[in-house]
């Protein structure tokens, strides 16, 4: 995982980010320890079939497909913006930024927003570019389409609200946080009239009007004697139903909050890298070493642990029906029951990773690899 120091430049109320890239996460090079677990036979004890696939280029980003019903929207490294029908692979628009993206995309289903390179954040309506606005800081977190506003997570902590019609900027909330930040997606998301982020460690809930904080929730503490032992940013996905939102903090927590009541149900201690999904029985997540863990969403008790994919650098998972389901890093997206973990089938794609969190939109399974390959799949 890669991370940024921000530095507050107090006089001219602006951050400074030094990038500079590191693994966070290491296995040793050629260790027996740090080697792809191999996968046995295909038991293909469920139905999944392909059911279209496209191209809309390359994604080296922290990507997030946005859903709303049926259709999709994703977006590329080249600025590339494509909205399809998730059902059949029918494109409805694709649109351009004309520059790199760093981070995308969201959306409502009518207006969609992704983040440049030049910190510029754009909007389309339906394909047409609506307005840009330049952010004061990087961003890594798909923007958030809610509620006729567009909301940012920026990377020095701060969130800021726009107009989705015409992208004026209507407030900003900042809070003080460790000096590192992972150039990773983190959490934003609407629950109920509450905005839900992620800062730092913990959850907060904004009146969404004007950013005022109404509760604050902390998963993880940091600890440590240096930057990198204190990282506790929250990363997404996140698994939310209901008024519970469930969420891991970088390499040290998993654990689940009531947004209504701005409570904390329960956190347990995890090691891993990438966000959770659950079902409202479940929470499912992905450890650092390729562990799959699923803990009650009620008690966070450690319900199973697969190790069948262990070392295969596995994507958060999205659980649908019976299975849960991870990606790794040559394209194959595996299917694992809900209940114990046992594998169910497995389907490939176009063998690069996948490049972010897999996706149910309606009845399909939709997949984005790092080649920019977007494949559906759907239940036979």
């Amino acid at each position: 995982m890669k991370f940024t120091v921000s530095r507050k430049r107090r006089l001219f109320g602006a951050t400074l980010l030094v990038g500079c890239a590191s693994l966070l996460v290491a296995c040793a090079s050629g260790s027996d320890k740090s080697k792809p677990s191999d996968l046995p036979p295909n038991v293909a004890l469920i139905g999944v079939r392909p059911a279209w696939s496209a191209k809309l280029g390359e994604v080296s980003f922290p990507m997030a497909l946005a859903v709303t019903g049926s259709q999709i929207v994703a977006a590329s490294t080249d600025g590339g913006v494509a909205a399809m029908d998730a059902e059949t692979g029918r494109e409805s628009w694709r649109a351009s930024t004309g520059e790199a993206l760093v981070a995308g995309v969201g959306s409502d289903g009518k207006v969609s927003a992704v983040v440049t390179r030049t910190n510029a954040l754009v909007a389309f309506l339906e394909g047409r570019e609506l307005w840009r606005q330049k952010v004061l800081a990087q961003v890594y977190t798909a923007p958030l389409v809610a509620g006729g506003r567009v909301f940012v997570l920026a990377a020095d902590r701060s969130v800021t609200a726009f107009d989705g019609g015409t992208g004026r900027r209507l407030w900003s909330q900042q809070r003080p946080g460790e000096s590192l930040v992972l150039r990773q997606a983190g959490v934003i998301l609407a629950v109920g009239d509450t905005l839900v982020v992620g800062l730092s460690g913990r959850l907060l809930g904004l009146n969404p009007l004007n950013g005022s904080v109404r509760w604050e929730v902390p998963l993880a503490t940091p600890r440590g004697t240096n930057d990198v032992e204190r990282l506790v940013d929250l990363v997404g996905p996140v698994s939310r139903n209901g008024n519970v939102v469930c969420a891991r903090a970088f390499q040290t927590a998993v654990g689940c909050i009531d947004a209504a009541r701005g409570t904390l149900i329960w956190s347990q201690p995890a090691n891993g890298v990438t966000g959770v999904h659950g079902d409202g029985r479940y929470v499912f997540g992905t450890e650092t070493d390729g562990k799959l863990v699923a803990w009650s969403q009620a008690s966070g008790e450690r319900l199973w642990v697969s190790e069948g994919l262990r070392f295969r650098g596995l994507s958060a998972p999205v659980n649908a029906g019976r299975s849960v389901i991870v990606g790794d890093n040559v394209g194959v997206l595996h299917m694992l029951s809900i209940e114990n973990g046992n594998a169910l089938n497995r389907v490939s794609t176009d063998g690069s990773a996948i490049a972010a969190a897999p996706v149910l939109a309606g009845n399909t399974l939709v997949a984005v690899t790092r080649n920019g390959g977007i494949f559906g799949f759907q239940p036979e």
